[in-house]
Order: C-alpha cells, then sequence, then structure tokens
C-alpha cells in the first residue's frame, strides 16, 4: 500500500516546480471555460434558427482564422516570450467571449455577429496553441515531461467532464449568454495567473525572415515522415469525427435523446473517460507510442455508430467514457513523442504546422456537415464518417515509420506491471 501511494504521489510530481504549477492552474481554469461553451454555443444557435448548417457556420467561422494563423502563431511562439504571447490571447479572447455573453444575455445577439466574435477569438487562439504546447519543457523538468503532459491533459479531461454538466445546470436554470460569460471570466483569471511565470531565458535561434522561418519549420514536419502521415489522418480525422460530434450530435439529441440536457451527458462522458485516460497515462510507457496512440483513436468510432441509430443517451454516454480513456493516453503519448523527437528551437513552428495541418479539414467538415445530413439524413453520414476513419488509421499504422518510432524513455522508471494474465504482442504492449 505504501508503495502504491509513494507511485500516486510520484505521478503529481511536476505540481511541485512552481512554474509548471502556475501553468497547470491557468491551463485548467481556462480550459474548464472552454468546456462550457460548446453545450452553450450549440444550443444558443439552435434557439436562435434551428438550423444545424448556422451552427456549423458559428463553429467554422472560429476554426478558419485559427487555422490560416496558426503557422504565424507558431512562428511568432519561437520569437517571444511564449507566456507573454498566451497572455496576449487570453485578453483576446475575454473581451470576444464578454461580447458574446452580453449579446446573448440580452436577446439581441444575431448569428452575423457570432460568426464575427468567433472569427476573432479563433485568431487569438491561434497564437495561443504553439505557445502553450511549447512552453510545457521550459516550466518542468526533463524526467516529468510525460507525466507533466498528462497532468495538462487531464485538465482538459476533468473540465470535459464538468464543463458541460455546468453548463447543462446553467442552462437549464439560465440562458447560454450566462455560460459564455463564465468563459470570459475564467480567460481573466488565466491572464493574471501566466503574468506571474518567471521563466528562465530561452535560447533563441538569430531571427530570420517570416517565410525563412516558416521554411524551416516546414523541413522539420516534411523530414519525418511518420509526423506529416499523422497530420493527415488527424485533419482526416477532426473532418469526420469532431465534425459529427459538434453538428450533428446535438441535432440527434435534439431530435431522439430529449434535449441538451442528453447532449450534457454525452459530452461530460468524453470528459470522464478523458479524466480516467490521463490518470493512465501518468504511468503508462508505449515501447512503440505512435502505434498504441493510433490504435486507441480507433475507439471513437463506436459513438458514431451509436448516434446513427439514435441509440439510448446513456449509452451513447458509456460509448464516449472509452472513447476519452482511450484519447487521454493517446494524445499524452503524441505530444511526448513530439517533445522528445522534435529540437525545442524549432517546437513552436512544428506545433503550428501539427495544429494547422490536423485542423485544416474541420472548418470544411463543420460548415457541410449540415447540409450534408439534409441532403442524405444523418444515419448515412455517420456511419460513412466512422467508417473513414477506420480506415485512414489503418493506412497510417501501414505506414513503416509509425511503427518504427520508439520511446525514449524520458520518464521517471517503475516496476513494470503486465495488464493482463498474458503478455500483449510487441506492438501494443504497454508497461506501467
Amino acid at each position: 500500500m505504501r508503495l502504491v501511494r509513494t507511485r500516486l504521489l510520484d505521478s503529481f510530481a511536476p505540481l511541485r516546480e512552481p512554474q509548471f504549477r502556475l501553468l497547470f492552474s491557468a491551463h485548467a481554469i481556462s480550459t474548464f471555460g472552454d468546456m462550457l461553451v460548446p453545450v452553450a454555443l450549440a444550443f444558443a444557435v439552435l434557439d436562435l434558427t434551428g438550423s444545424a448548417s448556422d451552427l456549423g457556420f458559428v463553429l467554422t467561422a472560429r476554426l478558419v482564422p485559427m487555422v490560416l494563423f496558426m503557422l504565424a502563431g507558431g512562428v511568432w511562439a519561437d520569437r517571444l516570450p511564449r507566456e507573454a504571447l498566451m497572455i496576449g490571447s487570453s485578453l483576446v479572447r475575454l473581451v470576444t467571449q464578454s461580447v458574446l455573453g452580453v449579446l446573448l444575455v440580452s436577446g439581441s445577439a444575431r448569428i452575423w455577429e457570432l460568426v464575427v466574435l468567433q472569427a476573432a477569438n479563433g485568431a487569438a487562439t491561434a497564437f495561443f496553441r504553439p505557445a502553450s504546447t511549447g512552453i510545457v519543457p521550459q516550466t518542468v523538468s526533463p524526467a516529468r515531461f510525460q507525466q507533466a503532459n498528462a497532468l495538462m491533459w487531464s485538465a482538459v479531461g476533468t473540465a470535459g467532464f464538468a464543463g458541460p454538466a455546468v453548463a447543462g445546470v446553467i442552462l437549464t436554470v439560465a440562458s447560454p449568454g450566462w455560460a459564455i460569460l463564465a468563459d470570459a471570466l475564467t480567460f481573466a483569471v488565466a491572464a493574471w495567473l501566466l503574468s506571474r511565470l518567471r521563466l528562465p531565458p530561452r535560447e533563441v535561434a538569430p531571427r530570420e525572415r517570416f517565410l525563412h522561418e516558416l521554411a524551416a519549420g516546414w523541413r522539420e514536419v516534411a523530414s519525418r515522415r511518420w509526423l506529416w502521415a499523422s497530420i493527415v489522418v488527424f485533419s482526416l480525422f477532426q473532418l469526420t469525427v469532431i465534425a459529427s460530434i459538434s453538428v450533428l450530435a446535438p441535432l440527434v439529441a435534439k431530435r431522439s435523446l430529449g434535449g441538451h440536457s442528453a447532449y450534457a451527458l454525452i459530452v461530460a462522458a468524453f470528459g470522464i473517460g478523458s479524466v480516467l485516460g490521463n490518470l493512465a497515462a501518468l504511468h503508462v510507457r508505449a515501447r512503440r507510442p505512435l502505434v498504441v496512440s493510433y490504435l486507441l483513436c480507433a475507439m471513437t468510432v463506436p459513438t458514431l455508430f451509436l448516434l446513427a441509430f439514435a441509440v439510448p443517451a446513456p449509452a451513447i454516454a458509456a460509448s464516449e467514457v472509452v472513447a476519452g480513456l482511450c484519447i487521454g493516453v493517446a494524445g499524452v503519448l503524441y505530444e511526448t513523442t513530439l517533445q522528445e523527437q522534435i529540437p525545442t528551437e524549432a517546437y513552436g513552428r512544428v506545433a503550428s504546422w501539427d495544429w494547422m495541418g490536423s485542423t485544416a479539414l474541420r472548418p470544411a467538415g463543420l460548415a457541410v456537415m449540415g447540409p450534408l445530413a439534409a441532403l442524405v439524413g444523418v444515419r448515412p453520414v455517420l456511419i460513412g464518417n466512422g467508417t473513414l476513419v477506420l480506415g485512414s488509421l489503418a493506412l497510417l499504422l501501414a505506414v513503416p515509420e509509425v511503427r518504427s518510432v520508439r520511446s525514449r524513455g524520458a520518464a521517471p522508471h517503475v516496476e513494470p506491471v503486465l495488464l493482463g494474465p498474458e503478455p500483449l504482442p510487441e506492438d501494443q504492449a504497454l508497461e506501467l
């Protein structure tokens, strides 16, 4: 029992480091606020127009500028103090969400205003994401990278559960605008916490022309077949899975499952699974981290099939718990692999190419998913999306470089424990 307790405490060792503790706190509270938004914004739009297509357009409005400005965000994340970039982005999003919340609470919001404000929010996020990914190694010792990533992802998972649940309560007693205002408040707190970071000076390469630095980041990506192939498949994943959950799941919930409470349950279930997965990832070590990650990603597909047949919400929620657990582990393994494989001085630009490429098709998915479902039906679209995900993951696993990437074992050594009575095949072996 003492050994178990010691290992559990060691799992949270990064929080003993003051700078990571500040970063984690800012990340956790702003992420919680962000997770209020999917439920609130979905039903704000559906209450305004009742159109899944309009919901897709509003969500797309945030993603298009995020994709367009992501590469610029990566270059500036390698040029400027990353914490300063994150503070500026948080303050911009504080303003956009405050204005949106006031418009919704006052009952005067119009769709075009939602589109404009979400576009500004997306542009600010484009500068935040590469900086937030690259700053983690600056706040924690190298031996704790995976644990730190797992804790950062666990904040996302916890928020993924708590945010939709709280949003469901807010929508029951008030209006979506109040949930958006709560999100705005979290950005104010996060900016204050980030302003307290005191990081050592970071060695920065001599500044080159913007396009030259951007091209250097691309060369880092292009030289790694496992990385650019992963980005292509992640883009297809967001085109299908994310768009289905963001646009079609609220529609199915409203028509067949009981409304916003059912959708909040489904989204919160994913968050519960993510928390479990992130806790597991504190100790999980994969010999072949990318193989394990992509096998786990396939567990998001059952939810699409269950939504296609509008099975009861608890069954869909159970599927999302499993999906969240698998994505929780997969995300930590992938992010740690990036930090191990990519030079620190180029990490912001590589992260921006990763984020931009991975989200490139999501705006298209959000924009066309509603009209496509109206044209051919919700069920065929969901089944087709699930089939496309499985096929693309199979192709990715066939790439030799994906299978050859090995973990460098930056995490502290712990005693190996088998996950079952018999050893797993080498490709799927996990060392706890």
